[in-house]
């Protein structure tokens, strides 16, 4: 396993085969992965810390969707990869989507946890408001946003019998930049939808049956608008999917990739 800095972003790569993008969501890094790396084993991964998450440096003026699709092209042509499946979670999932929709002879497959094609309208202002606790707050700000997360977006089984994945919520949203937490809130809160109905790669959808941010009903719409998708619910589930369930989302990526790969 090996990091390496491309255009500021920090990238961690291990494995042969084909390349899996793997790509994390708000208050996530690359460690959202490690639950599920098991799984793929045979293959080459490439986890990056988005711009304005985990250890990738600082990058100057506002963040976007788009520049984190341009980012995610940018990693794969730097390490010379022309197709790649992409797993994502939550945020990263519509980045995902993006990348589908503007460069498909990249994306070979989409394995989602958590998806959405963007914050409802009702959510944004939630979101902004989030940012600017955690501009204004530091990182008492960033202990006050993990705990409210860790209330409202894991599921009660996970709360009262999984206090390792309960702690690995709180500490990846503690470490987290302030600054760029901020800016990677307000990048979410303006996101637009892709326009999912033209990809034609498989695509699974993963959700809990806890998970606010994804209600599964919400997940099952997309996933009718995608020609090849399927669409599992995990019971007992909130929206940190791989951390919640990592046995049962590992055997998912593991039967998904010996289907695709």
């Amino acid at each position: 396993m090996a990091t390496q800095f491309i255009e500021r972003m920090a990238v961690e790569t291990d494995g042969d085969g084909e390349a899996v993008l793997m790509i994390h969501g708000l208050g996530g890094t690359s460690n959202v992965w490690t639950p599920v790396l098991s799984a793929l084993a045979r293959h080459r991964t490439v986890r990056p810390d988005l711009p304005g998450s985990g250890r990738s440096h600082r990058v100057e003026g506002p963040l976007s969707i788009e520049r984190f699709v341009q980012a995610m092209e940018r990693v794969c042509a730097a390490l010379g990869l022309a197709r790649v499946h992409v797993a994502a979670h939550s945020l990263g999932t519509i980045v995902a989507f993006h990348l589908a929709v503007a460069a498909p002879r990249l994306v070979q497959s989409l394995a989602l946890f958590g998806p959405l094609l963007c914050p409802p309208d009702a959510a944004r202002p939630g979101l902004r408001a989030r940012g600017e606790k955690a501009r204004a707050e530091g990182e008492a700000g960033m202990q006050a946003i993990a705990d409210q997360l860790v209330q409202g977006a894991i599921s009660t089984e996970t709360r009262t019998r999984r206090p390792v994945a309960v702690t690995a919520v709180r500490e990846l949203v503690m470490r987290q930049c302030p600054d760029g937490y901020a800016r990677t809130c307000e990048a979410l809160a303006d996101a637009r939808a892709a326009e999912v109905g033209g990809i034609t790669c498989p695509t699974m959808l993963v959700t809990g049956d806890e998970d606010a941010i994804a209600p599964a009903q919400a997940v099952r719409q997309i996933g009718e608008r995608i020609a090849d998708a399927r669409v599992t619910v995990l019971p007992r589930c909130g929206h940190w999917t791989m951390v919640e369930k990592p046995e049962e989302c590992d055997d998912l990526l593991r039967r998904f990739y010996a289907r695709r790969m």
